[in-house]
């Protein structure tokens, strides 16, 4: 009997077949135009992600050094040093009141929690996730990765409840730099609640406001002085240049941080204890976040003149690290214009389809990249 010369199919790997409910990666499709900005004579201005370049400050790297001989493995629930940092923060800065220990959860990373919360808090087929319809990509992939349904909004109070387990809110927003005021927030607050609806507030840029103070929903009149069914993402990324440290941190609803510290003592994801110090020291010092916000104001309002100056409309921006600019064309054709003067922003569909005519402007570049951006934008 003739053998067969056709090989059987390779079935699918597991991880393969995890992969293949996620959208394509993003930022593989600007490949080809930031190969085209760093052909500019002068080099890349790189505006398209916001990535801090600035120095870790001097208190946190010392914190980190005098930690490094940590042979032991740290706990998942961090230091008690840890826990009072953040409390104490949270009081200062957020004007949270009455926070506890177990109010606390720290995180490897605030990407890290958004992408693994729907799998760790249980969801799956026949649940929902909720964001705002112009939002951080990986909230939609977090839903998909636990195989619940992502649905958009536009007004979260005006969401079908039925079937919805997890409720994003992002304030100050990624991309748009809008920024939510305390009503309604305390409305969406009060709707989650009625409905059962676990609310998490992505807050990570809040201590980035421009033209406005952003609020947090662990303030007593937005939670009602309770924390129960509401949980707020704060990373020291952004506020304290840490975004290769992976330290962040979640405050709020002491039930379910409770349930994820209980997985999470099985399943790891403790922050080394190294950057547990360097995130006390961080937290304790506000004068290098005053420091480094003059930074960014002197570049944002440089980048703003410069676009504007070219025909771009600045929609919201009033807080986060991003310009949301337009000409109203294709975002595309704005990213391979720019690209053309050697400088790279972010197209605004990567946020959803909403963002199509829209880009999204980063002012984390340095100094010396930023006037090079604002020059060729007025040549």
């Amino acid at each position: 009997m003739a053998s067969s010369s056709a090989s059987p199919a390779s079935p699918a790997s597991p991880a393969s077949a995890v992969s293949a409910r996620l959208p394509e990666f993003p930022w593989d499709r600007l490949e080809p135009y930031k190969a085209a900005a760093a052909a500019h004579g002068d080099g890349i201005v790189d505006l398209s992600v916001g990535t801090p370049v600035d120095p870790v400050p001097e208190l946190i790297r010392q914190a980190l050094a005098d930690a490094a001989d940590s042979p032991g493995y740290p706990t998942v629930w961090g230091t008690a040093a840890l826990r009072d940092a953040v409390t104490d923060w949270c009081e200062r800065r957020l004007g949270a009141a009455g926070l506890a220990h177990r109010n606390v959860l720290p995180l490897v990373g605030s990407k890290e929690f958004v992408a693994w919360l729907p799998t760790q808090l249980g969801l799956g087929p026949g649940d929902r996730v909720a964001y705002p319809r112009l939002a951080y990509p990986t909230y939609e992939v977090g839903a998909r990765l636990a195989r619940a349904e992502p649905v958009v909004y536009d007004d979260p109070t005006e969401l079908d409840p039925r079937g919805l387990r997890l409720l994003w809110l992002n304030s100050p927003s990624n991309p748009t730099g809008r920024v939510l005021d305390a009503a309604l927030l305390a409305r969406t607050v009060a709707w989650a609640r009625e409905h059962g609806v676990l609310l998490v507030a992505d807050e990570c840029y809040l201590e980035l406001g421009w033209e406005t103070e952003p609020v947090s929903v662990l303030r007593p009149d937005v939670c009602g002085g309770s924390y129960e069914g509401v949980v707020a993402v704060h990373s020291l990324s952004k506020r304290s240049n840490l975004a290769g440290y992976r330290a962040a941190f979640a405050v709020g609803d002491e039930a379910v941080l409770g349930e994820l510290l209980h997985i999470r003592k099985h399943g790891g994801m403790m922050v080394p204890a190294p950057v547990q110090a360097a995130s006390v020291a961080a937290l304790g010092d506000d004068a290098h976040v005053a420091r480094q916000r003059e930074r960014y104001a002197a570049r944002r309002a440089a980048l703003r003149t410069a676009l504007e100056g070219r025909g771009f409309r600045i929609e919201h921006s009033e807080a986060s690290l991003y310009l949301w600019a337009t000409r109203d064309e294709p975002c595309w054709d704005t990213v391979g214009d720019l690209s053309k003067l050697g400088v790279l922003v972010a197209p605004g569909d990567f946020y959803g389809e909403a963002g199509e005519q829209f880009v999204r402007v980063a002012f984390t570049a340095t100094d010396e990249r930023v006037a090079a951006a604002v020059r060729r934008l007025e040549s």
